[in-house]
């Protein structure tokens, strides 16, 4: 928070998290229980992804494996990179966000306007615009690879960073049960 104002936030990374619950009361009329909704998009990027971006940022930073002014490379269809963008450019590092030029042409704008170098590696078998199969992802994960030892730059390397499962249990759980007093039966 904004020193002399509580609750003025010093950028958007301290909007991350804290996101209302709503509950769907018509959607659960004459059922036994109540279904709740956790506003993600509540958060700069709107998504849940914001969560883990921040805190795979975060414990590269804690663990010295990102430096002031660095670069990070992700390989991303959307809204992690989008999270990591946000995070990146708050913080004055780099963002590379590598992704099949079969991903829309919405997400690229969006990375590009958050000042993110989009990096487009083509298609296994031709350009078809929405399509992106396996065969297009092992190629873009071999340029993220690629890129990321060129640039000696930091990888989240979201699918197997302890950080993203560790940015649910630590922040998006706590939050939930405080929400609900505890009164939780089941979390999807």
């Amino acid at each position: 928070m904004r020193a002399g104002f509580p609750d003025v936030c010093s950028s958007a990374v301290e909007t991350i998290g804290r996101t209302p619950l709503v509950a769907l009361e018509r959607l659960c009329e004459g059922l036994p229980g109540l279904v709740l909704a956790k506003l993600e998009s509540f958060s700069p990027g709107h998504s849940v992804k914001d969560r883990i971006a921040r805190r795979m940022i975060e414990d590269a930073e804690a663990r010295g494996e990102l430096q002031p002014g660095g670069a990070i490379v992700e390989l991303t269809s959307g809204n992690t990179g989008i999270g990591l963008a946000i995070v990146a450019a708050v913080r004055g590092y780099r963002f590379y966000a590598v992704m099949s030029e079969g991903n829309s042409v919405e997400r690229q704008r969006v990375l590009r306007a958050l000042g993110a170098e989009v990096v487009l590696v083509p298609q296994a078998r031709g350009y078809r615009p929405g399509v992106v199969t396996g065969e297009d992802l092992e190629l873009v994960e071999r340029r993220a690879e690629e890129l990321t030892r060129e640039l000696g730059a930091f990888r989240p390397d979201q699918f197997a960073n302890a950080g993203n499962v560790a940015a649910h249990r630590e922040t998006t759980g706590p939050e939930i049960w405080a929400q609900t007093g505890g009164r939780v039966d089941a979390w999807v």
